[in-house]
């Protein structure tokens, strides 16, 4: 490891559970999107190990930087160049994707971004699709740990525009961009792998 790049200990943590699930879900050649790239270890680590799909990484322009030495460095076939994605700025850069990935996003963004990444995502996902969203998720107002909930109280102190998503309202979201919740599987660290499918 190069550590000169930015480096992520919850992405180091989380890509072989996640990759787990990515080779059931995304099973078949696609493009996938990754809303939040940040260092890139995600991208990284899929890509080499599903070579069948073409990764588009993509960031917030402030912090798409963060990634391109590292997929520079990897210099893998079927990653692409990473595109700078402001999830609120309509159309997005990306015109049409099979699959769609992000992790630990929906907490940090404003809810209205989180509005605006299922209405981006619902514009570009194709028919026979999928959208995993991976992180830290509420039931029904509720938290699914103390450790979460302890979380959720240290992003608020933050910005107040942070916070844990309830998986009610993302569903409720999903269902006005033509997008459905069809699958919930429990990750570790109290993290849940949400599928969006059309």
């Amino acid at each position: 490891m190069n550590s000169h790049l930015p480096y992520s200990q919850a992405c180091e943590n989380n890509k072989a559970p996640i990759l787990e699930k990515l080779r059931e879900i995304f099973n078949a050649p696609g493009t996938v999107v990754e809303i939040g790239t940040g260092t890139g270890q995600h991208a990284e680590h899929f890509a080499a190990a599903l070579p069948h799909l073409q990764w588009q990484p993509t960031d917030h322009p402030r912090a798409a930087h963060l990634a391109v030495a590292r997929l520079q460095q990897a210099a893998l076939p079927n990653v692409l160049p990473i595109l700078e994605l402001d999830v609120n700025q309509m159309p997005w850069p990306v015109s049409a994707c099979r699959w769609a990935f992000s992790a630990n996003t929906a907490h940090i963004m404003a809810w209205e971004e989180v509005e605006t990444m299922f209405q981006g995502v619902g514009a570009c996902l194709q028919k026979d699709g999928a959208f995993c969203l991976y992180g830290p998720f509420k039931h029904e107002g509720g938290f699914t740990s103390e450790s979460n909930k302890a979380f959720d109280q240290s992003l608020k102190a933050k910005a107040s525009h942070m916070g844990i998503r309830d998986i009610e309202d993302l569903s409720v979201l999903a269902e006005t961009t033509g997008l459905a919740l069809k699958d919930d599987y429990a990750m570790p660290a109290n993290n849940e792998m949400l599928i969006f499918r059309r």
